[in-house]
């Protein structure tokens, strides 16, 4: 196994730019690109579920950048990244996993995070791959982009599907989860509460601590130091309310274990190249999990951007050009 030597980003010391600079670009360029070239609609996924997608054609395409987004995300968050990667010279795809955002959800309380096993997702995802990806790209230079939740539904499609993308980036990609607790003691927690939940409960029970969707005020967030991004992610759920969602429950959580421990047992056997971003400020999955599998894929790069928190892609330009430039650089190799 040959893996690439780990990668350091460069320390923080520079002023974090202007946030109406930020504002100013979102609005007079990104938002005018996404209502008059992106193109959405609706597919049935696995069970009927309908799954929303967004795509864009580069006429002059250098390749195809697939997005496979985190927990709670919903595609209408990623308009500037979709700007982003096409002025870069790419056809964007992404898609809405069940259960959240603009695609169907799948409990009674539209709030709960909810899967029965991840399989679905990657079911979902080759359905999108087979009928909107590949009508409206070139077989070559198909690229999948994975953040946090998204990296373990994409490292799962890629173990599934090999000869679909030639190279995958993850950003802070949920390879385990906070608190990081051995995997015996938290398959024994996660399990028990979902016997629990099937024995008592007639609908899946949130996990414990869990709740509905909740805005929280960005001086609280552990997810971005940007608040002018954070801010539109939040009042684009506001004006969305129905791509609001909230906690995860048991069952989520339960799927999301045994997806993660997939991913380990497999990981020597992981068939592409991969970049592996890490956030240096993590708070919600688990680095030490990231650095064990990173270790483990036959071609796998790690860096780390210091000082980020976990949303690489929505945060402050400092970290986020960081995290773009190591993506471009990847995908152009």
């Amino acid at each position: 196994m040959t893996v690439m030597p780990t990668q350091t980003a460069v320390d923080e010391n520079n002023e974090l730019p202007d946030a109406q600079v930020i504002l100013s670009r979102y609005t007079s360029r990104v938002i005018p690109f996404w209502k008059r070239q992106v193109v959405q609609g609706v597919f049935p996924g696995a069970q009927n579920v309908p799954i929303a997608y967004a795509y864009v054609v580069n006429p002059e395409a250098r390749g195809s950048v697939v997005i496979s987004s985190g927990r709670i995300e919903s595609l209408l968050k990623y308009k500037e990244l979709v700007f982003n990667l096409y002025h870069r010279g790419y056809s964007v795809f992404i898609h809405d996993h069940r259960g959240q955002g603009l695609s169907g959800r799948l409990t009674d309380n539209p709030h709960q995070g909810y899967v029965d096993d991840f399989r679905d997702y990657v079911i979902d995802f080759k359905r999108f791959y087979d009928s909107i990806v590949a009508p409206n790209s070139d077989r070559e230079n198909r690229f999948l982009l994975c953040h946090s939740m998204g990296g373990a539904i994409g490292a799962q499609y890629v173990l599934a599907y090999p000869e679909d993308f030639q190279r995958v980036a993850f950003s802070a990609p949920m390879f385990g989860i906070q608190p990081a607790l051995p995997r015996w003691l938290m398959h024994l927690v996660v399990g028990t509460h979902h016997l629990v939940n099937q024995w008592f409960g007639k609908s899946p029970w949130y996990f414990w601590g869990q709740m509905d969707y909740e805005a929280e005020p960005f001086e609280k967030n552990i997810l971005t130091h940007c608040e002018v991004r954070y801010q539109i992610f939040r009042e684009e759920y506001l004006k969305n309310p129905n791509i609001q969602l909230g906690g995860v429950t048991g069952r989520w959580l339960l799927a999301a274990v045994r997806a993660m421990s997939h991913i380990a047992r497999y990981s020597r056997t992981f068939p592409i190249p991969a970049l592996i971003m890490q956030a240096g400020e993590e708070k919600i999955v688990d680095n030490q999990a990231q650095n064990a599998v990173s270790r483990r894929f036959p071609r796998a790069r790690k860096i780390t951007i210091h000082g980020a928190r976990h949303e690489l892609l929505m945060e402050a330009d400092y970290y986020r050009d960081q995290s773009l430039r190591a993506i471009y650089a990847f995908f152009d190799e």
